[in-house]
């Protein structure tokens, strides 16, 4: 798997750029939130704080080792024994967890990679019915101190239409503004379709 202009500026000017707790309060993330995976966990940004306020475990994916030990060491010197970090092409290996076994999968400015509906359809595979996939990106409507260029970079009508073409993804509603620099996409996995029964003849309508 590979992501586009995905180099990383210094972790403390890095984490400048997000207001980590009110974008994972947008997203509904609690004390009743079970199991997260985070593709591109990075320095931890988001991975710390999300484990601080869930009652399960979040796994931490990225390619890049270095990031891995970082994050890994943030979470050992932080005592939290609910963070798992794994070096993972979730593309060509999956990530690791099994399917439908998590509340949501973070994909925070991930979608300008190559192929967005893949690992659209890769984190869909892993979160239960009715779960989420929580998407953010940089905004394109406005200048921003980091992210891709211009022709990589995706709004939010491009990643609905990603979405759609991964299947089995429903809009949790309209995009959203997440200052300051970002914007916020809520998709649910699909509940499965119930099966028609064929013995539901109560016994006031049974054939004499």
């Amino acid at each position: 798997m590979r992501f586009r202009e995905s180099g990383m500026p210094p972790q403390d000017y890095w984490e400048t750029l997000f207001d980590v707790p009110a974008i994972l309060d947008r997203f509904g993330f609690g004390a009743t939130t079970g199991d997260v995976a985070e593709l591109g966990c990075g320095y931890g940004t988001f991975t710390l704080p999300l484990a601080e306020r869930i009652a399960g475990r979040v796994f931490g994916i990225d390619l890049d080792p270095n990031m891995v030990a970082t994050t890994q060491g943030r979470a050992k010197g932080a005592g939290r024994s609910n963070v798992q970090v794994a070096l993972r092409d979730v593309l060509r290996d999956g990530f690791g967890v099994p399917p439908e076994s998590c509340d949501a999968v973070l994909l925070f400015n991930i979608l300008h990679g190559e192929e967005p509906v893949a690992v659209l359809r890769t984190a869909r595979d892993i979160v239960r019915p009715g779960g989420r996939v929580a998407v953010i990106h940089w905004r394109s409507d406005i200048a921003t101190p980091r992210g891709p260029s211009a022709e990589i970079r995706p709004g939010p009508e491009q990643i609905l239409r990603w979405a759609e073409a991964a299947g089995g993804l429903a809009l949790g509603g309209p995009a959203f503004i997440l200052p300051p620099w970002h914007f916020g996409v809520d998709f649910q996995k699909a509940e499965p379709a119930r099966k028609k029964s064929g013995s539901a003849l109560s016994s006031s309508t049974c054939p004499t």
